[in-house]
């Protein structure tokens, strides 16, 4: 008789919120996995219901601390978007330079604390900082680099505020970029080490069959490496408007977790992220990260999920370096911000987050109050993903000891840098109002 055996994780380490693992598996194969995210639902797209739509900013912000920037610029976006506004190019690189920031430090806090350690045999990234110091110290040198992006354009480091329908509050002064610039100069230094130190790590081989391969989806602009524009495209044809997402993806609720499935309709799974965005746009990487990866021999094309480190890492110093660029061309924009108005509308925005495509979509009635809200996180749509990653994945390492095991499917959920918190506030919540003399 075969014995079923089990790899259970009570507490997922080193990844952002609250969830659980649970795989049965025995030698004829892997019989179940479960990705479980009992962090409970936050309800934030039942928040939005109600305020004012000159709110959504501020409330979108608090949705992450490790990520607000993505969830400010989406929710912008989309109200903007609702409104018919168009902002001038000035204004879109400043926002492009606000995410550049948030790109670094969340990237380089996941590469160096959170990541790396499974690749060197850590428990901790404060582990390995005992004994790799200068490396630890040179990635939160970098991350500082980024929270100054950030604290520069949005008026604090974290959950900021300077960012409003239609622009800014307030626009940045040249001697602070230019004092701002100095400091990325130095730092992108560091990015092209991290770069090189990512590509030596010993990256497990991991491989999908031909009919099993991933669809990666991801924004895609003609002009540039996508951030907070673009259209919604895939490996596998896709090529759509924000506006025209609930065409093309659906949430489904399985019931060991509070976070949605989010698939594609008529095909399933799907993979957002550094990797999607690099594999379906690496021509418009900036020079200097192309040559950089084509140093440490890294292709243009990656489907080994463990090798996202090294994606992350390029996306760390086009980030630097597309910062770079923004402030030498920048040209103060004319106001701050355009003045708004409501009207009865819907709105769609999709942005890339660190860790992959986010979508939000607002109803706004006359009055400028919000009627309806849907936000998607990259966590709630690369879920399905991880577990299929799980399931194809363990045969060829049910050799391992049982904690060396564990420890690999571990660090085939870190591969996604999920942000656990992100995605739960999806459960839909139904209140029925208790009427008097009910």
């Amino acid at each position: 008789m075969t014995r079923s055996k089990t790899v259970k994780v009570d507490y997922l380490a080193r990844v952002e919120g609250e969830g659980a693992l649970y795989i049965s598996y025995d030698e004829d194969g892997v019989h179940e996995v479960k990705l479980k995210i009992f962090e409970p639902p936050r309800f934030f797209e039942g928040f939005m219901r109600g305020r004012d739509y000159r709110e959504a900013p501020d409330i979108t912000a608090r949705i992450c601390g490790i990520c607000p920037v993505a969830y400010q610029m989406s929710a912008v976006h989309a109200i903007e978007n609702a409104l018919g506004l168009s902002l001038s190019p000035e204004l879109h690189a400043l926002r492009r330079l606000m995410y550049c920031g948030e790109w670094i430090e969340s990237h380089t806090l996941h590469i160096y604390m959170l990541h790396a350690p499974d690749f060197l045999g850590y428990p901790s990234g404060v582990a390995m900082a005992k004994d790799h110091p200068k490396t630890v110290q040179d990635g939160l040198k970098m991350k500082k680099a980024g929270n100054e992006i950030v604290r520069l354009l949005g008026g604090r480091e974290v959950h900021p505020i300077n960012v409003r329908v239609g622009g800014f509050y307030r626009l940045p002064t040249n001697p602070e970029l230019a004092e701002l610039r100095g400091k990325l100069l130095r730092a992108r230094e560091l990015a092209i080490e991290t770069v090189r130190w990512a590509a030596s790590l010993p990256i497990p081989d991991f491989a999908r069959a031909p009919e099993n391969t991933y669809e990666f989806v991801a924004l895609s602009d003609p002009q540039e490496y996508p951030m907070n524009r673009g259209r919604i495209v895939s490996t596998h044809g896709l090529d759509i408007a924000a506006r025209d997402y609930d065409d093309h993806f659906y949430e489904t609720h399985v019931e060991y977790s509070n976070a949605l499935h989010s698939e594609r309709v008529g095909r399933g799974a799907y993979f957002v992220g550094p990797m999607a965005r690099y594999n379906l746009n690496y021509e418009r990487l900036s020079p200097l990260v192309k040559q950089i990866a084509g140093e440490v021999g890294f292709p243009s094309f990656c489907s080994n999920p463990f090798a996202s480190i090294v994606v992350r890492s390029l996306e760390v110093l086009y980030a630097f370096d597309e910062a770079v660029r923004i402030i030498d061309n920048y040209r103060a924009p004319q106001a701050p911000y355009i003045d708004t108005a409501p009207r009865p509308s819907t709105g769609c925005a999709a942005t890339e987050a660190p860790r992959g495509l986010l979508f939000h979509r607002y109803g706004i009635d006359a009055s400028g109050e919000i009627n309806d809200a849907k936000i998607v996180a990259p966590t709630s749509q690369n879920q399905k993903t991880i577990e299929d990653d799980l399931r194809l994945m363990l045969p060829q390492y049910m050799h391992l000891a049982e904690a060396d095991l564990q420890a690999r499917c571990e660090q085939a959920i870190r591969n996604y840098d999920p942000c656990i918190s992100c995605s739960t506030h999806f459960l839909k919540l139904h209140l029925d109002p208790v009427r008097p003399g009910s």
